[in-house]
């Protein structure tokens, strides 16, 4: 299990314990937090699971792909160079502590 560290869309910090392997949307929704929808059930084709990574955590999570800079292009809240959606982000060691802040309105 991998913990990480989210600030919800209403502002309160959760520390979620993540399955490796299975994507942060995923181990949002199942531990409840507060802003992500997941309208599409993690097809990259809603946006409503959009996350700002926190710290230095986008040098772990890595780039958007093509299609998600589409999504986030269209999404409800403010695209920031942070942004990415939790869909798209598979849980690893490597993102032990990672801090996230759901966007409000995903």
């Amino acid at each position: 299990m991998t913990r990480i560290h989210v600030t919800d869309a209403s502002g309160a910090s959760h520390v979620v314990e993540a399955p490796n392997g299975e994507s942060l949307m995923s181990a949002l929704l199942n531990a409840g937090i507060d802003g992500i929808l997941a309208d599409c059930g993690g097809g990259c084709a809603c946006a409503t699971c959009h996350c700002y990574i926190e710290g230095d955590g986008m040098d772990r999570v890595g780039e958007a792909n093509s299609l998600e800079n589409l999504m986030l292009d269209s999404a409800a809240a403010e695209r920031r160079d942070n942004s990415r959606l939790s869909c798209q982000i598979d849980v690893t060691e490597a993102l032990e502590g990672l801090k996230v802040t759901v966007a409000e309105n995903a």
